[in-house]
């Protein structure tokens, strides 16, 4: 039994990259969609400011 202990170890040691790489990925996917809500999100801000600006001139 102590001669497949180094062989079970070493397929949690790759299951753990394994999670480690999974998180990282969902990491920087999480990034990307943040950054396109908040690219989303100063454009309305945009529109709806020069929406009032114009507003106030009329």
């Amino acid at each position: 039994m102590l001669g497949n202990s180094g062989i079970v170890s070493g397929w949690f040691g790759l299951f753990g990259v394994l999670i480690y790489l999974f998180v990282i990925v969902i990491a920087i996917y999480c990034l990307v969609l943040f950054i396109r809500l908040a690219h989303r999100g100063i454009k309305a801000l945009d529109i709806y400011i020069e929406e009032k600006k114009n507003q106030n001139y009329r």
